[in-house]
């Protein structure tokens, strides 16, 4: 691996670590609606930060499921998680815009349930990126 592509990939999955710290600060402070994003965002970017220390140059899309599932392609293991992870994927567009949900606002539905399960899937992914930097370290 060139040590230029897993730059890339390690800057992604330093962004994603602190935005899952920020989401635990947030789920502490009850903006439970925000930390079910964040939680989304920081399995992405870690999904992403896998996919650039791969060499891919540019890695489009925020569906965790689809980054999981492109990330098997590479590391047949991804593939079983790809369900679990996915179900991330509910809280990229409801968690931020009132229309994403019928009759109520993102701030009165996601609850601390909510947060918390999302925080876990995010820290399981996050968990599986930092293992696989660690092992492929040069």
């Amino acid at each position: 691996m060139r040590e230029s592509y897993r730059k890339e990939g390690s800057r992604w999955i330093e962004q994603a670590k602190i935005d899952l710290k920020w989401a635990k600060h947030l789920n502490a402070e009850g903006a439970h609606y925000l930390v079910c994003f964040l939680a989304q965002q920081s399995a992405e970017k870690a999904l992403k930060a896998f996919l650039y220390a791969q060499g891919e140059e540019v890695v489009i899309g925020h569906s965790v499921r689809q980054l999981c599932a492109r990330s098997a392609a590479y590391e047949a293991g991804f593939q079983k998680h790809t369900e679990e992870w996915g179900l991330l994927d509910t809280y990229y567009i409801p968690t931020r815009y009132p229309n994403g949900l019928p009759d109520d606002i993102p701030a009165h539905v996601y609850n601390g349930t909510a947060a918390g399960d999302a925080l876990k899937l995010a820290e399981a992914v996050i968990a599986k990126m930092d293992g696989w930097f660690a092992r492929t370290r040069s």
